[in-house]
């Protein structure tokens, strides 16, 4: 197994998903876009595409792109549903960096002539309550 396969099949999120912390006391937004994510349909094993794209505006906390990028390859080799993976993503970064506000999209590319978007924004959750 080369070094980059092994990084990302033994990525732990506990001790790999590395954080810093927030130098600035300004609000600030924080736009990552990730588009090469994969992982395998919970049916079929066939692989699903997307992009992610991440929006997060830091309060004590923000997360390292190198292991936001080994996080996001991790999902290559696992079964997992398109809501399934997003709303975990978003978990992840909800739980480890705190942010005073998130919004997670998944892109998928259309398969089958069926495109999915899931969406998951802090602000909005607040605002529907």
């Amino acid at each position: 197994m080369k070094y980059g396969e092994q990084i990302v099949e033994n990525f732990d999120i506990e001790k790999d998903f590395e954080i810093w912390p927030n130098q600035h006391e300004r609000d600030y937004v924080i736009k990552v876009t990730l588009p090469e994510f994969t992982c395998l349909c919970p049916r079929s094993g066939y692989p699903d595409f997307a992009t992610i794209y991440v929006e997060y505006t830091p309060d004590k906390w923000v997360a390292e792109l190198k292991a936001i990028k080994l996080y996001i390859n991790s999902f290559r080799n696992r079964h997992i549903s398109h809501e399934n993976s997003a709303n975990e993503i978003y978990s992840t970064f909800e739980s480890k960096i705190a942010p005073k506000r998130l919004k997670v999209v998944a892109d998928y590319y259309p398969r089958g002539n069926v495109h999915t978007v899931v969406e998951i924004d802090s602000e909005k959750m607040v605002k529907e309550k």
